[in-house]
């Protein structure tokens, strides 16, 4: 169902993209593009489609999984072993300004789809590829997940405490890091391809995204010759900066100056620690950050959560709540910046997502489509003599 129209002029619009993608970096990638106005085409195998299209929680047979990361765009079906369809899709690429896939490097060669092949069609094509380990290299043929990459990322390696067995972090830092580059990337690209009119091959690796978003790990690694360890909640170079435990619970609190330092001595009514030589610098209270923690839990544990929050947003340090999901939700920014929005599911269920964080000039990005059934579109964008553009 398309939703209704709106005057917002987006950055995109006018930019259409085949996304040839299944379950998280490469749509993430392409809801992106779609939310900035982009004419998305998602091209799915009929039979079954995208996989996250079974992943639950499922209602009324339509994954929200599925439609968290696939509102604005528009699906299409066909079968790209299909002589047939692979024409399809060709005559889809004659017209397009990117391609996004997240195959195994080789598989759309196979295919007769890879860029080579495929910018003989249309030489501005911008052909994104987001694989585990980059196209090429003695990794390339390799698979992967969001687990193994954050494996072999060490991503794990500096996740939970310093006691526990590897975990990896809670949300898939490696499949959305890739999605966020990739849609950089493209971003950027279309600019090069207006003033040039040639397309270009981009080639994502999660390996090296992941790698990438671990700046400060990689650097502490090269400046010491040492590896980052696990520190649960605490940070390497500064204290305090962790969570904290309190009479009903835990807080996060994060002190990461002196002038913060000094603020939390005065709010914990503990002065002298300002001289004590173990803590007179963000690296010595880093240092010593254990032995912190146990005195300032000391006297957080004679008062719960609320009351420490508050007299933090006093002193103006830094902290928060450690927040479910449900609680933070319905926190008042969340509302007040309009992110959590009604969308219809096939099926007419309504159900809630989180939309597009961003805003330009004060307004949000709308949501223009809701997530589609598998196929729905196949007669607009297939249609006799002309296709018809998404509103």
């Amino acid at each position: 169902m398309t939703m209704p129209s709106t005057p917002t002029i987006l950055p995109l619009q006018g930019i259409r993209v085949l996304e040839l993608c299944n379950v998280a970096a490469g749509p993430f990638c392409g809801m992106l593009l779609a939310d900035m106005g982009a004419d998305l085409i998602k091209v799915e195998n009929p039979t079954g489609g995208d996989t996250l299209r079974t992943w639950p929680p499922i209602t009324e047979g339509f994954s929200e999984n599925f439609a968290s990361l696939n509102r604005n765009k528009r699906s299409v079906t066909l079968d790209l072993k299909s002589p047939g369809d692979v024409a399809r899709l060709r005559e889809l690429v004659a017209s397009a300004d990117v391609l996004i896939e997240n195959n195994r490097p080789g598989v759309m060669k196979r295919l007769g789809l890879d860029y080579d092949a495929l910018k003989a069609v249309n030489g501005r094509l911008l052909y994104c590829s987001i694989s585990a380990y980059g196209q090429t290299g003695p990794r390339a043929s390799e698979g992967g997940f969001d687990l193994t990459i954050q494996a072999m990322s060490g991503i794990m390696s500096v996740t939970g405490e310093a006691d526990g067995a590897p975990v990896k972090c809670g949300v898939p830092l490696s499949d959305f890091a890739a999605g966020l580059y990739a849609a950089y990337t493209i971003a950027a690209s279309l600019r090069h391809v207006q003033q040039s009119g040639e397309g270009a091959h981009i080639d994502v690796p999660m390996l090296g995204t992941s790698l990438a978003i671990a700046a400060l790990q990689t650097s502490e690694y090269f400046g010491s010759g040492r590896d980052p360890g696990k520190l649960g909640s605490a940070h390497p170079r500064n204290a305090p900066y962790q969570a904290f435990r309190c009479s009903d619970g835990h807080f996060a609190m994060a002190a990461g100056n002196n002038a913060l330092w000094r603020s939390v001595t005065e709010v914990v009514g503990l002065p002298e620690l300002l001289d004590d030589e173990r803590f007179t610098s963000p690296t010595l209270r880093a240092k010593n950050q254990v032995a912190l923690r146990d005195l300032l839990e000391m006297t957080f544990m004679q008062r719960d959560g609320a009351h420490w929050l508050a007299e933090f947003a006093r002193a103006g340090v830094p902290s928060a709540p450690i927040n479910s999901y449900s609680q933070v939700l319905e926190d008042p920014q969340v509302e007040h910046m309009d992110w959590v929005q009604e969308i219809t599911l096939p099926g007419h269920n309504v159900t809630k997502t989180f939309v597009s964080p961003v805003k330009i000039n004060g307004q949000g990005q709308p949501v223009r489509m809701n997530p589609p059934a598998l196929g729905e579109h196949n007669g607009e964008v297939f249609a006799d003599g002309q296709e018809v553009t998404a509103k």
